[in-house]
């Protein structure tokens, strides 16, 4: 008898074989799949090799620039502590001040340090965004704060190497400003009398709500600012301005994520963010709730991001507030939950790159 051929087989045995290689595909895709989900229980019970816990409870951690401290807030309108990373011995910087209500303590280059917060505590609302201001706290022991006279929004970019400081302003703390504005000021710590600021100088203004504006560091020998842009919906992106010719560029060019600059790297290429990037694999609401710090680099591509903590990938678990010591060997931050106000800690934590 003769075969007859059938012209459709080669094409039948393709269709096989595309079928038998997609089933193939979405047997290796089953495991991944099931992976991208936040695992229950807490990320300090699953530490990498380079992360250590430092403290048990604060907030905010702010690096010496001679690295050898780390001062933090016990809490959220509360006081400033330091630690020495050497003897791990602990100090209070303001439990000398009845009712100590301050949100941020930062190092001054002398060894001084710059206090962030109200003069006393309201609420929530007036006294973190209407009553912030800036304090100086000199160094010696029982030293109260000095009032600087200025008001400003959330965190001031200090310098590590001169006595420039740098910080925002939002309407409810200059009411010469538009309803919706915000912009930068740049100015010099006087310490040599009663101390001052001295040389204000605004050097960038957002005229609506499309960006709000929050000084963060300074870098390449404080000619450089980052600084984040708040934007609608709960988003954020990377920003630097060159404070010689005024351009400003954003780095993280993500529009619709939230990407939120934080500790600058000593050789002023890197940064460290905040950044909700992993919620493409894990899902979740975009924002600063679901937080993990990314290394970002500041060549104004956008592509350079490297994730550096995994807290997120638990359940109610995110790292945040990121600060990078001045020789680039360790990073200090902060543990957090989901539901938590934006900056509120749980313990400060280090991160070693190189030890």
């Amino acid at each position: 008898m003769k075969r007859v051929s059938c012209p459709w087989g080669p094409l039948w045995a393709g269709y096989l074989d595309s079928i038998s290689g997609m089933r193939l595909l979405v047997l290796l895709l089953v495991p991944a799949l099931a992976l991208a989900q936040r695992a229950p229980g807490s990320p300090l019970e699953h530490l990498p090799r380079n992360i250590e816990v430092l403290t048990h409870f604060g907030e905010r951690a702010d690096i010496s620039p001679d690295n050898q401290r780390v001062a933090f807030m016990a809490k959220s309108f509360g006081d400033a502590m330091v630690v020495d990373l050497k003897s791990r011995v602990m100090q209070c910087l303001t439990c000398n001040v009845p009712g100590a209500a301050f949100l941020r303590v930062m190092h001054l280059v002398t060894g001084d340090y710059i206090l962030i917060g109200p003069d006393h505590f309201e609420n929530v609302h007036t006294s973190r965004v209407r009553d912030n201001e800036l304090w100086f706290l000199s160094k010696e022991p029982g030293a109260s704060p000095v009032r600087l006279d200025q008001k400003m929004s959330e965190g001031a970019a200090i310098s590590k190497k001169t006595l420039k400081i740098a910080f925002s302003q939002v309407a409810a703390q200059s009411p010469d400003l538009a309803p919706e504005a915000s912009r930068l000021v740049v100015a010099d710590l006087d310490i040599s009398g009663v101390p001052k600021l001295a040389n204000r100088k605004t050097v960038y203004e957002s005229k609506d709500r499309n960006c709000v504006l929050e000084a963060q560091d300074f870098y390449d020998n404080d000619t450089k600012m980052t600084f984040s842009c708040y934007e609608p919906e709960g988003r954020s992106s990377v920003m630097g301005i060159d404070l010689k010719t005024g351009q400003v560029t954003n780095f993280s060019k993500a529009p619709g994520t939230y990407n939120e600059v934080e500790g600058v790297f000593p050789d002023g290429l890197y940064t460290a963010v905040e950044a909700d990037r992993q919620c493409e694999l894990l899902g979740g609401k975009r924002g600063s709730g679901n937080i993990d710090i990314w290394k970002l680099r500041l060549d104004g591509s956008g592509k350079g991001f490297t994730r550096l903590t995994h807290f997120n990938d638990y359940e109610g678990g995110k790292a945040s507030n990121p600060v990078v010591s001045t020789d680039g060997r360790f990073m200090a931050f902060q543990s957090a939950k989901t539901t938590e106000q934006a900056g509120v800690g749980n313990g400060i934590l280090i991160y070693w790159f190189r030890r």
